[in-house]
């Protein structure tokens, strides 16, 4: 700290800077009104329930003003469903930025899928709309633009190029909660939106993920894929026999303690 201040001091800036450095950047910011949502769940014995989890939802669709919002116990197993759920399997290819962190890509090889990187845009580090479509085989089923450190990927190429194709947009949010891209929320342009709300996220809830769309199709898919519980309202032909099963063989439900913070988080977001 003191050499901090006698940096300030020689440059003329603020001789008042009282805060360490290390205490700067605390984060999240957690308040009473967080501590009693939590306790809450826990004095009702609901932690392993859903329905604090399916207010907030409801509460993060309407935010988005999308039909559907399906939260998960991470990013990585929401980018994980909306791959499945936008149709990526075995032998297909998903186009991803070379740039990122793991969890925009790696998900789509527990599928049977093969990753095709992009180059990124060296202005803005988010992938390069130039370099996507040579990249398009008859595979490709989705495009992953990430919005890398909340900047905005270049959605309107991005989306006329998969259009044209015939394949999926899925857009990582993780980094960018709440961003716009010519005054839409990041996460609504593409077919579906999928995003980290770990501790270190800007929207944070603790540890979790939330998947976004208005195609009840993704929505039905991605909940049978990681939502057995849910699985009875689904309403696909090819899912009814699924009612009751975990159709991904993953249980990725939010945690209800996450998802009272999550509540709390958002009104103040």
């Amino acid at each position: 700290m003191a050499v901090a201040t006698r940096r300030l001091a020689i440059h003329g800036g603020p001789k008042a800077v009282q805060t360490d450095p290390g205490d700067m950047f605390a984060w999240p910011i957690i308040t009473e009104e967080d501590e009693q949502a939590v306790l809450e769940v826990l004095r009702a014995g609901k932690m392993s329930g859903t329905e604090v989890t399916m207010a907030f939802e409801k509460e993060f669709a309407a935010w988005h003003v999308v039909r559907y919002a399906l939260a998960h116990n991470t990013g990585t197993a929401a980018l994980h469903a909306a791959m499945f759920a936008g149709g990526v399997g075995v032998g297909d290819e998903i186009i991803a930025p070379s740039l990122t962190y793991w969890a925009s890509a790696l998900p789509a090889l527990s599928l049977g899928a093969t990753i095709v990187f992009a180059e990124v845009d060296p202005h803005t580090i988010c992938l390069d709309p130039n370099d996507i479509e040579h990249r398009i085989t008859p595979r490709t089923k989705a495009i992953v633009p990430v919005h890398y450190c909340a900047h905005p990927c270049a959605m309107d190429p991005i989306m006329e190029i998969a259009e044209r194709h015939g394949v999926k947009v899925i857009e990582d949010v993780s980094h960018a909660q709440g961003g716009r891209y010519k005054g839409r929320l990041l996460g609504t342009i593409g077919h579906v939106g999928a995003m980290s709300l770990m501790s270190g996220k800007s929207l944070a809830i603790g540890e979790g993920g939330i998947l976004i769309t208005d195609d009840p199709a993704i929505y039905e898919r991605a909940a049978a894929f990681g939502h057995y519980e849910r699985t009875a309202s689904l309403t696909l032909p090819e899912l009814q026999r699924f009612v009751g099963l975990p159709l991904g063989g993953h249980k990725y439900r939010m945690h209800q303690l996450s998802a009272a913070v999550g509540r709390v988080q958002l009104r103040h977001y």
